[in-house]
């Protein structure tokens, strides 16, 4: 996942970032707690996050191997080693597979999820593959290629790309529908982009303003919504059939995931600065903040288990620029 935005910020324009999005206070009242922290260990950074709702295993990647976590019990069920700064992990639980994208190989690992192993590798034309989802409308799975702007299709059956879909800008986190339309942030824009998957083409493309550094993305199918956070500490929410601006929320700053669960009618995003924040959604086009829960430093991705509605985040306490981290682990965030 990219860090090019924040890389370039000054730190005059995150104090002015800060002054543009107000942050939300922490609340005791929040319908969430930190229930459980996993320590883990190991060296690396680490990026998307994957949750297997039928076996409960956390699926974190972590450039150059994928660690799976039993989160019933908290233990490291495996370490799946060879990958080459390993981005995110699709699953396709029907068929007992996932699939890693990999940055640095420019190709998609492909595991064997029962057995936990490595069965194959899928080669892209794509440069950089970041996040990587699957579109259920084709059976296709979907890189979205930093370096090169642009989406792989991957047909998995056959392990090969079928073409590239050429995008306006540095593709981020993405949602497909299930009825062949993708979404997109669009990261060094501050845009969200529509595909339509069919005709390998895009067909819009929608200002996500006041966002700076867009990256998680999640969608609420039944209303049509999609929720981008964005780097300078606001959430947009978009109508998915038109584009139009619902709605703008202040949420902690730097946050690199956001989910929709649908069942709670929440939305909650990771911030880099060690927070979850809670929005609440009245009705499609009204949200609420209604807080934002301590977590820990460093914590900017999470998975939400839609059955439990737990929300697992990762972090570890940084040894400074270009030093090993040290304390990784999982820390598990329960309604109550």
């Amino acid at each position: 996942m990219s860090k090019l935005s924040f890389r370039l910020l000054s730190s005059a324009l995150c104090l002015a970032m800060a002054a543009a999005a107000p942050a939300i206070a922490a609340s005791n009242n929040l319908p969430y707690t930190v229930a459980k922290h996993y320590p883990l260990g190991g060296a690396g950074g680490w990026d998307y996050l994957s949750f297997d709702a039928a076996t409960h295993h956390l699926f974190i990647a972590r450039d150059d191997r994928v660690m799976v976590v039993d989160t019933d019990s908290g233990k490291l069920a495996a370490e799946i080693p060879g990958m080459q700064h390993a981005h995110g992990v699709a699953l396709l639980p029907a068929k007992f597979q996932a699939f890693v994208s990999n940055g640095h190989g420019d190709n998609v690992t492909v595991v064997d999820t029962q057995r936990l192993k490595v069965t194959g590798h899928i080669a892209i034309s794509g440069k950089d593959p970041d996040a990587i989802v699957f579109d259920d409308a084709s059976g296709h799975l979907l890189t979205m290629n930093g370096h090169s702007n642009n989406i792989s299709v991957i047909d998995v059956e056959a392990g090969k790309e079928l073409a590239t879909i050429a995008v306006p800008g540095r593709p981020e986190f993405a949602v497909a529908d299930g009825k062949g339309q993708l979404f997109l942030n669009l990261e060094d824009k501050n845009q969200l982009a529509q595909v339509d998957l069919t005709a390998k083409k895009v067909l819009n493309v929608w200002s996500l303003g006041p966002c700076d550094g867009p990256t998680g993305l999640a969608f609420d199918a039944a209303h049509q919504r999609l929720f981008s956070v964005c780097a300078n500490g606001w959430m947009i929410v978009t109508d998915a059939k038109d584009g139009h601006q619902v709605a703008k929320l202040p949420i902690s700053q730097d946050p690199d995931a956001v989910v929709f669960d649908a069942q709670r009618r929440v939305v909650l995003s990771s911030g880099g600065q060690g927070a979850l924040s809670v929005v609440a959604q009245d009705d499609a086009d009204h949200y609420r903040v209604i807080g934002s829960l301590p977590t820990q430093k460093g914590a900017r991705t999470l998975a939400l288990d839609p059955q439990s509605h737990a929300v697992y985040l990762v972090a570890a306490n940084a040894g400074g620029k270009g030093k090993p981290v040290d304390g990784f682990g999982v820390l598990v965030v329960a309604p109550h």
